[in-house]
């Protein structure tokens, strides 16, 4: 989707150094911070994504997003699921 392998790669390795701009950043430490610790998140983390231009909609999608997919991976982790070009043992359980 980004069509810029040296911008993803630079993602990749430290979303907080790639010279994305504010509003990317944001949201990225938005879900970093959802994904990783769930419960910490409060209502000053919404704040900080309004603060750089989210509306409520733009969150609720972001954390839609977000949710889906950890939740996603969670059921093909919990499954031994094995995605083409995966590492994963080729053990099923």
């Amino acid at each position: 989707m980004l069509k810029d392998d040296e911008l993803l790669a630079a993602i990749a390795l430290d979303y907080r150094s790639a010279g994305l701009p504010p509003r990317r950043q944001a949201m990225l430490a938005y879900v970093e911070k959802l994904t990783r610790t769930p419960a910490a998140v409060t209502r000053q983390d919404v704040d900080a994504l309004r603060a750089v231009g989210f509306n409520d909609t733009d969150v609720l999608h972001i954390v839609e997003v977000a949710s889906y997919y950890a939740y996603a991976n969670r059921i093909a982790d919990g499954l031994g699921v094995v995605l083409e070009g995966g590492d994963r043992d080729e053990q099923q359980p």
